[in-house]
């Protein structure tokens, strides 16, 4: 019998709160005192992962080491924690019925009629319990996606609830974000809508322990009187989670507040005095007091939306912060670079970023972005379809192969520099069948990245169908423009750089899923290194 003891993150009144943040805040104090905490995140939606999700759907896709297709809040889980999630901590509506509906045809059900009650609920609450039942960790956190009252949530609240039956109510801690709206004509915080999300919980069998209200203005001693009155719950228990700057300040509002300290006391744990944040709060000093600035340029076909590119923003933050540096990211999309106005757009950047991508909505301006910084000895960090589109680049504007393009772009080109790997060519099914996960990557022993990496042997994780064409490798490649890392099992390339240039590489990896807190990438780093020299000339 596991020892281990749960919260349950809960949201009411308006998504986009931040549960996950809170989630990862709270994760945090708890590591701070030495407790062993993960977390895991339950989506109401239909798709198995958010694999085949447009990014303006759902933001980025994010990819663990096993390979998962997992939400973007396991990024800031990874970010805060330093710790690897993995599949088991992303589970998705679709994935659940897919799993009982394939139990059914299996007769596993031995001819009862399949109901959601207590079949789905009994398959949401095994995978629940999933990561607790290895005996690894003291607390587990999981966040149930959407609001609560939502039609999709109803499932997870009700395995919540008879979770909470079997487990004890000591063992079990259910924390509710809601928002406190402020109204400008009245000039006043609202409670009501906080009051009806915890009536709309409690009328689902589960009494909300904690409220965490998102606010603009400080709560008052009166107000948290009259939510702890309203909605059932100690004074104590109502925390208060203002607007920062940054997310990363968020754990050190909480720990202000006490969250840490209300639930362990739920959970009748004993909570430590201090907490070993020493490493957090100096990474928050150098991120809010930076000595330099450098301006990147992010060009991409999603910049509308900034969690299209969640961690490649956050691992910038990082980044920035060990060179005490100031990243300021100027989003470009890339359509806006197909009208031969690379100079007007770029100008003035210290670096530049080709984004992930795809399909061939804006690929020329890619292109054109990276021929600009490749002549203008620009620091350039291409990833993924960034790394393809340089190959395509420099194939087309050097090596005179006008005609170089990508089967991904243009499936009946002449010159197919990139093209589709071969173990993805008899796949029809979208989902789940990229190359995904970590791969191993050997570096070659006169490159800059192995200087940057201090090893030899790397792994990174990958998200992609399309790779280097092998068969152009001769005609490609030169002694300015090499190879400088790739896959010991299939030779697939995997870094290529530009030796005549100030700072130019391309990954096929996305070295910005592996970015934390306290281990910035090194990549990353480099190229933010790179940029303030840049600045500085």
């Amino acid at each position: 019998m596991s020892n281990t003891k749960y919260v349950f993150v809960t949201g009411g009144v308006s998504s986009s709160l931040g549960k996950g943040i809170v989630a990862a805040s709270l994760a945090k104090l708890l590591q701070a005192q030495n407790l062993s905490v993960t977390i895991q995140k339950f989506d109401p939606y239909l798709n198995v992962d958010p694999g085949t999700l447009n990014p303006y759907e759902h933001g980025e896709c994010y990819v663990t080491d096993d390979g998962a297709e997992t939400d973007l809040d396991l990024g800031h889980y990874e970010r805060f924690l330093n710790v690897p999630t993995s599949q088991a901590n992303n589970v998705t509506t679709g994935r659940v019925y897919q799993s009982v509906i394939e139990k059914e045809r299996r007769g596993a059900f031995l001819g009862k009629t399949v109901q959601v009650i207590p079949h789905i609920t009994n398959e949401i609450k095994e995978r629940m319990q999933v990561l607790g039942n290895t005996g690894d960790y003291d607390i587990v956190i999981t966040e149930i996606g959407g609001t609560v009252g939502d039609i999709e949530s109803l499932p997870y609240i009700e395995t919540v609830r008879q979770l909470i039956n079997e487990l004890g109510d000591e063992n079990c801690v259910v924390i509710h974000l809601t928002l406190i709206p402020y109204l400008a004509a009245a000039k006043e915080l609202k409670t009501k809508p906080t009051q009806h999300s915890v009536k709309t919980l409690m009328e689902s069998g589960i009494k909300a322990d904690v409220l965490v209200c998102r606010t603009e203005y400080e709560l008052t001693d009166d107000l948290k009187r009259k939510l702890a009155l309203f909605c059932n719950v100690k004074q104590e228990a109502v925390i208060q989670s203002i607007d920062v700057d940054t997310i990363y300040e968020v754990p050190l509002k909480m720990l202000e507040e006490g969250l840490d300290s209300v639930v362990l006391k739920k959970l009748q744990l004993t909570a430590k005095q201090s907490h070993n944040l020493k490493d957090w709060k100096e990474f928050i000093d150098k991120l809010n007091y930076p000595l330099n600035e450098v301006k990147i340029g992010l060009v991409g076909k999603y910049v509308e939306l900034q969690d299209s590119y969640k961690s490649i923003l956050e691992a910038l933050i990082h980044a920035g912060t060990r060179h005490q540096t100031k990243v300021d990211v100027v989003s470009i999309h890339s359509e806006s670079l197909e009208e031969d106005n690379s100079q007007e757009i770029l100008e003035g950047l210290n670096g530049v970023i080709v984004a992930p991508g795809f399909g061939s909505r804006g690929i020329e301006g890619k292109i054109s972005a990276i021929q600009y910084v490749r002549e203008q000895n620009i620091p350039f960090l291409g990833i993924c379809l960034g790394m393809q589109m340089a190959v395509i680049e420099y194939a087309r504007n050097v090596k005179g192969m006008s005609k170089a393009n990508s089967t991904e772009m243009d499936p009946e080109c002449k010159v197919a520099i990139i093209d589709l790997m071969e173990s993805q060519k008899n796949i029809t099914d979208k989902g789940g069948t990229m190359r995904l996960g970590a791969w191993d990557c050997v570096l070659a022993s006169d490159s800059m990245l192995n200087q940057v990496y201090s090893t030899q042997e790397i792994s990174e994780r990958h998200r992609h169908r399309y790779e280097f064409n092998d068969s152009y490798r001769e005609q490609l490649f030169d002694n300015d423009f090499k190879i400088a890392g790739w896959n010991p099992e299939t030779k697939l390339v995997e870094i290529i750089e530009n030796k005549n240039h100030a700072w130019f590489v391309g990954v096929q990896f996305h070295p910005e899923y592996k970015s934390t807190v306290s281990n910035p990438h090194p990549l990353f780093a480099a190229f933010v290194g790179a940029a303030l020299k840049h600045s500085r000339t």
